[in-house]
């Protein structure tokens, strides 16, 4: 049976990973993304603003290259139209979807307190309305709303077959530094696992995974420093195994990382 997956986010990083590794697998991918412009921090490397301004061609290209299938969409999570729009164009293109990797975020940093950087000296703001408008659009509402058009596709057509996965960080005792960050993931692990719960009938495993640090290009050498630094085929390879039928038992879990 051929598998089709839609991961967002998957311009760079573990969603540009994940893709390919499930391309690896045999599955079709369709691959979506944002561009944007981050705001300006002089304590971050030019890798993380060169791989948020970039498209998804070279993804593409690497599974296309490799004898695998996969399709790019430039998509807002943040827009409430485009979860319908992403599986209309995933069924049309590729087939109908029954591997979804949410994986992109909205990340902002920010803090209750009165500070302008952290401890690796990255810049942050305040918590304000902006910046929980900016989480929450994309990590817990974005991810919920692609569960539940995931969902509805899948129940329609009859599926017995099917895998959510969620990347997150933090966790539901707080995330220091990046408050708004850590609380929006927070809704998308509860999102997950209540999905785990109502679709195990359906034939449908949902899962999260709590990569740790992973450099996907914001990696300081006072990160580095302070921490075991992984790399994006790490999480890819632990999401590639959820969406297979080895983990076909696997389900309802937060699976974290070091």
């Amino acid at each position: 049976m051929i598998h089709t997956a839609i991961v967002t986010g998957a311009n760079q990083g573990i969603g540009a990973a994940t893709a390919k590794a499930l391309a690896a697998q045999g599955v079709q991918v369709l691959v979506t993304y944002l561009r944007f412009v981050p705001a300006p921090d002089p304590s971050l490397p030019r890798a993380y603003f060169t791989a948020r301004e970039s498209g998804a061609e070279e993804v593409v290209a690497a599974i296309t290259e490799a004898g695998g299938r996969a399709h790019a969409v430039e998509a807002d999570l943040a827009d409430v139209g485009t979860p319908a729009r992403l599986f209309d164009t995933a069924e049309r293109v590729l087939g109908p979807v029954d591997i979804l990797v949410n994986n992109a975020s909205g990340w902002v940093q920010d803090t209750f307190l009165a500070t302008e950087t952290d401890r690796f000296g990255r810049v942050l703001s305040g918590v304000t309305a902006q910046t929980f408008d900016a989480q929450f659009a994309v990590d817990a509402r974005g991810s919920a709303l692609m569960i539940a058009e995931f969902a509805r596709r899948h129940l329609a057509r009859g599926g017995n077959w099917g895998r959510v996965v969620g990347l997150t960080s933090g966790g539901p005792l707080g995330f220091p530094s990046e408050v708004t960050y850590g609380a929006a993931k927070a809704a998308m692990d509860n999102y997950t696992l209540a999905a785990a719960h109502e679709l195990w009938p359906h034939g449908v495993t949902a899962n999260v995974v709590k990569p740790g640090v992973v450099d996907t290009g914001w990696v300081n050498d006072a990160v580095r420093a302070a921490h075991d630094v992984s790399q994006p085929e790490d999480p890819a390879g632990v999401v590639a195994f959820l969406c297979s039928d080895a983990a076909a038992r696997v389900t309802r879990n937060v699976i974290t990382m070091y």
